[in-house]
């Protein structure tokens, strides 16, 4: 019962903070990477265990490769070396980490989790902290100090909610980036992150879906979009020459309530005759590796690019993922860039030049479709989405990292007529994240799901108390595979939707049949249509 986990104790902890005792329990802990998984990555130290496992199975040398890991990377990232000297653990991010606000471990406070490997740098790469010790925070690298590391970085969805209200301007995320890669090193990494990445480079995606198997759930999509508005719908697959790259992430095709974003997507194409293909070997946008390490996340991103190249497109379009638009615009030009043997982004409908996108030669869903609104190029019908009171979700890495604010929300004004803002300080930069980003929406999770995505599902139970709200609109795959979770637990009576999914209910097509259901075969009227009383019965 949702009483059970706001029993949260705030109480201090006994002893000193820096006695490394992590406790693994179940619920609050995702299970290791399967050997299989390292293997196929090319990571170090495969091997069967468990985080609840006494012997972690560490390599003989598991210390020296941490500590030369460091210092390599305290040398190469500037960043580093500058988040570790300058934080006076003021605790102006204390109580912003969704995770402490859930858990009441101060441990997830982003200052205290820094923490932990803050003082391991004391000992090593400062001058007094060799000198003096535990006297100035520093404190030895020891297997336990492994362990709590993994437990709490994660913990961490590295959503940077914390890094807003840092005066110092500390990205605690990137810490957390860091710690990862140095468990990386020794074989400490876990399924729901490596299994992804493996599948993304053996298929094209993280769901492991081979070609064939992407294929058919296109067609089996462009055939319903068909059958919803009498038009002939079709999805252009592996064709060079065309003018866009299309990439989604894979939860688009395969998973519910994605899939009504792809019909979404699908009929806007279709209505503005656009030019475009998706790809069989680049299926995927998301970027799993950006919860692993800094080269992970480059051999993926580079995927993208090569495929573009290959089919000679002039420039990429990307659908409603969350991280593969921080790793776009955040560390795409630096690790795969430049892609120059792309163009600048032009629309091909309004003309617009996507000045913001000139760098990555890439332009996000809502940025292209809110310029198509603007410039009055589609028919909407907002009274389709009647049944509906809206709220938004600022998915973490589209408005924190990316700045992509007012577009979803202008599409959504478009498309809507009962839309209604969460509390300021729950929006915008200051949004809360759905707890259970950068690989720890996996089941085995789940008490710490729940617990970290209770502000953001306390800020739903706000509109929906005060104005009815029944929709959480979104722009993430991974808010959209772990929000209706959320919501059940939390705020039940809300559900959770895609904006495109929104704009295809409203979206009038040009000699479209009379439609009487929406994208989710639904009453427009909100009626019981014959698919809701058969479930009934």
């Amino acid at each position: 019962m949702p009483e059970k986990l706001l029993s949260i104790e705030q109480n201090n902890p006994e002893g000193d903070w820096r006695d490394a005792k992590a406790e693994f329990r179940k619920g609050t802990i995702c299970y290791s990477a399967a050997p299989k998984n390292v293997t196929y990555l090319g990571l170090p130290n495969p091997r069967p265990w468990q985080p609840f496992d006494a012997d972690w199975k560490l390599p003989p040398d598991w210390k020296q490769t941490i500590l030369k890991g460091m210092k390599e990377r305290l040398q190469k990232y500037r960043s580093f070396r500058l988040f570790m000297e300058i934080c006076v653990r003021c605790g102006a991010c204390a109580d912003k980490c969704h995770f402490y606000v859930g858990s009441g471990d101060p441990k997830n406070m982003p200052v205290l989790r820094a923490e932990l490997m803050r003082s391991v740098y004391r000992r090593y790469f400062t001058l007094t902290g060799r000198l003096f010790g535990s006297l100035v925070g520093a404190r030895e690298l020891t297997e336990d100090v492994i362990k709590e590391w993994f437990y709490y970085f994660y913990q961490c969805t590295e959503c940077r909610r914390c890094s807003v209200f840092c005066p110092y301007g500390i990205d605690t995320a990137e810490i957390t980036m860091m710690g990862r890669e140095l468990l990386d090193l020794i074989g400490c990494n876990i399924n729901w992150v490596l299994e992804p990445a493996a599948n993304c480079f053996r298929t094209g995606n993280h769901l492991g879906v081979q070609p064939h198997a992407f294929q058919d759930s296109l067609q089996f999509a462009a055939d319903e979009a068909s059958e919803i508005t009498g038009l002939p719908i079709e999805v252009p697959i592996n064709r060079k020459g065309a003018e866009i790259l299309f990439v989604m992430p894979s939860a688009d095709y395969f998973a519910t309530p994605h899939y009504y974003t792809l019909l979404g997507y699908l009929m806007l194409f279709h209505e503005i005759g656009l030019d475009y293909t998706v790809s069989t070997f680049a299926s995927e946008g998301g970027n799993f590796g950006l919860f692993s390490s800094h080269e992970l996340t480059k051999r993926l991103n580079a995927k993208i690019y090569e495929e573009a190249k290959r089919l000679r497109v002039k420039w990429i379009l990307g659908g409603e993922c969350g991280h593969m638009w921080r790793v776009f615009h955040q560390y795409m030009d630096t690790m795969n860039g430049p892609a120059d043997f792309l163009e600048p982004p032009v629309s091909p409908i309004t003309g617009t030049h996507f000045e913001n996108a000139r760098s990555t030669r890439a332009v996000h869903i809502c940025e292209f479709t809110a310029d198509l609104i603007h410039h009055g190029k589609l028919r909407l019908d907002p009274s389709r989405n009647d049944r509906w009171n809206v709220t938004y979700h600022d998915s973490c890495n589209p408005s924190r990292a990316m700045g992509l604010l007012e577009e979803p929300r202008y599409i959504l004004n478009s498309v809507c007529r009962n839309f209604h803002e969460m509390p300021e300080n729950t929006i915008r930069e200051q949004t809360f994240c759905c707890g259970s980003g950068a690989g720890l929406g996996t089941d085995e999770n789940l008490e710490m799901r729940l617990r970290g995505g209770f502000p953001r599902a306390n800020a739903v139970k706000h509109v929906k108390e005060k104005h009815g709200v029944n929709l959480l609109a979104c722009i993430c795959a991974i808010d959209k595979a772990t929000l209706p979770t959320l919501m059940e637990y939390w705020v039940p009576g809300v559900e959770v939707a895609g904006v495109h999914e929104l704009l295809g209910n409203a979206l009038v097509m040009t000699g479209e049949k009379e439609r009487a259901t929406d994208l989710r075969g639904e009453d427009l009227r909100g009626e019981p249509t014959v698919r809701e009383e058969a479930a009934r019965e």
